[in-house]
C-alpha cells in the first residue's frame, strides 16, 4: 500500500465495528461510479481492509478508522472525502473527519533515516569519526546525477556522458531518468530515432572504450539495435531488459542483472532470429523509411495529417492546453468518450491502470511517454480510440480500431 488514511468519528449512540464499516460502504456506494466503489477497490486490492478502533462512553461511540490505499494521490484524497460525507451509523447521527493521510513510503524512509543516524552516531563514537564528514560522504556517494541535454540534438543524458570512458545507449528520456536513479551517469538516449541515428551518438561511440546498447525486451529493442548497426554506431556489448519489459520500468535489481548478463555484440547477433549481416541491413535502410522487424513486418506508420486534424477538432480547449504543458512531466491522463477525465497517472502506471478498468471505459489516452506495442495491444482490447504520446517506438502491428498520434504531430497540425 502507498498511503494510510486516518479518520476519527463520533456516533450519537452505541454501535459496533460492523455497523461503522457497513455505514461507510453503504453510504459511499456508487457515489462516483464503479471506479471508486469501495467494494470493487477492495476486491481488486486497491484498498486494504478497514481497521476500526472504537470505545463507548456515556451512550456515545467514538473511535478511529485506518484505510490502507494503493490508488494515486488524487483518488486517495477523494476516498477520504467520501468517508467524511458519512453522516449516520445505524439509526444514529454520526460525524467523520480526516485526521491525516500518511505516505507509507515516506514514513518508511523517515524511519530508515532515523535509524541511519543512530548507526552513524554509534559508529562515530567507536571510530572517533566526524559524524558530519561521514554523512556528507554517504550523501555524495549516492547522489543521483541530474539529467542534461547533450549535443546539438539536445539528447537526454547523464552528467558523466562526456568524461566517462564508457557509455550506455538507451532508447528514450525515461530510460535515462531510471538509470540515473540507480547511479548510472554515463547514459545517453536516442530519443526515439526512427530510421535516423543522431550524429552525436555516432561520434561519441567512436570515442568510448566500451559502448553498451541497453535495449527493451521486445521487438522494439531489436529494431533499435539494427538501426544503430546500420548507421555505423560502434557497439561492444548488448544488454536486454527482461522479455516484455522496458528499460524505463526496471527495478534496480533488474538493471544490475541485465548489465551483468550483457553479451558481446557478435554473440547477441547469433541469437537473433533470421539474423541478416550488417551489410544487408544497411542496404535495407537505404530503400525503406524504417527497418523491418525480424519477421519481415514493417513498423506501423504514424497517424495521417488528416486524421490528426479530425482528432484536434474534437479535443476541448482545456485538454489541449494541458497537452501543451505535458512534456517533461512523465504523467498521463485517461479520458472517456466525452473527454471527461477518468484518471491521472504516472507513465509507468498507465498499463496497470488501463488493465484495471472495464472495456469501453476509456476512449482517449494522452501521456508523456512512448507508445509501445504492449500498450497498443491493450488499448485495442479495451476499445481505446486514440493514443497520444511523446513518440511512437517499437510498434510493429497497428490495430485498425486505435489511432496513434504524437504530441508533436498534434500541436503542429
Amino acid at each position: 500500500m502507498k498511503y494510510n488514511i486516518f479518520l476519527k468519528f463520533e456516533v450519537e449512540g452505541i454501535v459496533d465495528r460492523p455497523d461503522v464499516i457497513g455505514a461507510i460502504f453503504g453510504q459511499t456506494e456508487n457515489l462516483f461510479g464503479e471506479q471508486m466503489d469501495l467494494r470493487e477497490l477492495q476486491e481488486k486490492g486497491r484498498i486494504g481492509r478497514l481497521l476500526v478502533n472504537l470505545t463507548t462512553k456515556g451512550g456515545k461511540t467514538e473511535g478511529e478508522i485506518i484505510v490502507p490505499s494503493n490508488v494515486d494521490r488524487i483518488e486517495t484524497a477523494l476516498l477520504a472525502a467520501m468517508i467524511e460525507s458519512v453522516d449516520k451509523v445505524g439509526p444514529y447521527p454520526a460525524k467523520f473527519s480526516l485526521v491525516k493521510i500518511e505516505d507509507i513510503r515516506e514514513e518508511k524512509k523517515r524511519k530508515i533515516i532515523e535509524r541511519a543516524k543512530e548507526i552513524l552516531d554509534a559508529w562515530g563514537k567507536e571510530e572517533t569519526l566526524d559524524l558530519k564528514e561521514v554523512i556528507n560522504e554517504i550523501i555524495g556517494s549516492v547522489k543521483i546525477g541530474e539529467l542534461i541535454q547533450y549535443g546539438p540534438e539536445k539528447l537526454p543524458a547523464g552528467p558523466d556522458i562526456e568524461k566517462d570512458p564508457n557509455m550506455i545507449i538507451v532508447e528514450g528520456r525515461a530510460d535515462v531518468i531510471n538509470l540515473l536513479k540507480y547511479g548510472y551517469k554515463n547514459v545517453i538516449a536516442l530519443e526515439g530515432a526512427q530510421g535516423k541515428i543522431p550524429e552525436t551518438i555516432k561520434e561519441l561511440s567512436k570515442q568510448k572504450k566500451i559502448v553498451i546498447a541497453f535495449l527493451d525486451g521486445d521487438h522494439g529493442g531489436d529494431l533499435i539495435l539494427r538501426e544503430l548497426l546500420a548507421h555505423d554506431v560502434k557497439i561492444d556489448y548488448v544488454a536486454r531488459a527482461p522479455p516484455g519489459k522496458e528499460v524505463e520500468e526496471l527495478t534496480k535489481k533488474e538493471v544490475v542483472k541485465a548489465l551483468e548478463d550483457m553479451v558481446p555484440l557478435a554473440q547477441h547477433l547469433k541469437k537473433m532470429k533470421e539474423y541478416k549481416p550488417v551489410q544487408a541491413v544497411k542496404a535495407e535502410t537505404q530503400v525503406q523509411a524504417q527497418l523491418q522487424v525480424l519477421e519481415g513486418v514493417q513498423q506501423a506508420p504514424t497517424v495521417s495529417s488528416q486524421a490528426a486534424k479530425e482528432i484536434l477538432v474534437k479535443i476541448p480547449s482545456q485538454v489541449l492546453e494541458r497537452i501543451k504543458t505535458l512534456s517533461g512531466t512523465l504523467e498521463g491522463y485517461l479520458y472517456d468518450e466525452n473527454w471527461n477525465e477518468i484518471a491521472t497517472v504516472q507513465v509507468r502506471e498507465i498499463v496497470s491502470k488501463l488493465e484495471s478498468l472495464e472495456k469501453d471505459k476509456v476512449a482517449y489516452i494522452v501521456f508523456d511517454g512512448v507508445i509501445t506495442q504492449r500498450l497498443v495491444d491493450l488499448a485495442s482490447a479495451k476499445n481505446v480510440k486514440v493514443l497520444i504520446g511523446s513518440r511512437i517506438g517499437g510498434v510493429t502491428k497497428k490495430p485498425e480500431n486505435v489511432e496513434l498520434l504524437t504530441i508533436t504531430d498534434l500541436l503542429t497540425t
